[in-house]
């Protein structure tokens, strides 16, 4: 099992920035990729950006430019910067750790911009 913990979501004007965190826990080991995933009021879930193990890193179209995935090993870490936030960028963000067979998820941490 993993366990996911985020934090580092609020309230920001429309042209700044925040810094969600994403705390591994647990059989972080067999963890091949983590990422960060969005979802707005009566939309779906979509992919926002991934890292896997080896460090390569993918983003979603609308984030390209503005998002920047990395992680820290030492302390089971991933973190999503965000910068030139945009209302469209509101939703719940959603952590994720993809093991071969499985995914885990962490509880959503919600980040609301202002226009």
């Amino acid at each position: 099992q993993v366990q996911l913990v985020e934090s580092g979501g609020g309230l920001v004007q429309a042209g700044g920035s925040l810094r969600l965190s994403c705390a591994a826990s647990g059989s972080i080991f067999s963890i091949n990729a983590m990422g960060w995933y969005r979802q707005a009021p009566g939309k779906q879930r979509e992919f926002v950006a991934l890292i896997t193990s080896g460090g390569s890193t993918s983003y979603a179209d609308s984030v390209k430019g503005r998002f920047t995935i990395s992680r820290d090993n030492g302390k089971n870490t991933v973190y999503l910067q965000m910068n030139s936030l945009k209302p469209e960028d509101t939703a719940v963000y959603y952590c994720n750790a993809k093991r071969t067979y499985s995914d885990y998820w962490g509880q959503g941490t919600q980040v609301t911009v202002s226009s």
